[in-house]
């Protein structure tokens, strides 16, 4: 009788366990944008969200930061098949910035300076899953990933993550952004690989 079982092949390795299919693992952070990189500066940036029925509730740089923060350390999967693990970032959560917001929405469409949009529902920007960030790895957001503030939703593909947030519009019915209008899956689970349409 051998040792070794047939068809044993020892535990997985850790990084392996979060590793979703079709995805390999990265040390660097690549920077992937559909058009050309903004330059916001604090002075000038805003946010605000919009409710469905056009009640708006905004932040300017000061505002936003002088918010309760956290400091999350999550995994990244980009729907062009790279993982980073353990990034760190810095920002409040969205749990914080709609707590005082009344609405019956159940979609979100995120929208950036440069035009960009992405779509979501709105629980999925609920209960601890999503941050506004400024604050990557102990420093600034650089402009080429986001900065100064983008949108953090790390359970989903990262498109979802809307660099150079500039405003939440609260919708009833789902609006595509600009990605789920040329393709690409309306939600974006990185563990069931909803990378296109019909995924």
């Amino acid at each position: 009788m051998g040792v070794v079982s047939p068809g044993f092949r020892g535990r997985a390795r850790e990084s392996s366990r979060r590793l979703p299919p079709g995805q390999y693992e990265t040390h660097d952070f690549p920077v992937l944008s559909a058009g050309p990189t903004p330059r916001i500066t604090r002075d000038e940036w805003e946010f605000a969200v919009t409710t469905e029925t056009g009640a708006r509730h905004a932040w300017n740089w000061a505002e936003l930061t002088a918010l309760p923060s956290d400091s999350p350390t999550v995994d990244l999967h980009c729907v062009t098949k790279w993982s980073k693990f353990d990034t760190s970032w810095q920002g409040v959560s969205l749990d914080v910035l709609l707590a005082e917001v009344e609405t019956a929405a159940d979609f979100a469409l995120v929208s950036s300076y440069g035009g960009y949009t992405s779509s979501l529902p709105l629980e999925d920007l609920l209960d601890g899953q999503a941050w506004i960030a400024y604050g990557y790895d102990g420093d600034d957001i650089p402009p080429e990933h986001g900065g100064p503030a983008r949108l953090l939703v790390p359970h989903l593909y990262f498109w979802k993550s809307a660099k150079w947030v500039h405003g939440i519009q609260l919708l009833t019915e789902d609006e595509p952004g600009f990605w789920e209008g040329l393709g690409y899956h309306d939600y974006g689970d990185p563990w069931r690989e909803q990378r296109y349409q019909g995924d």
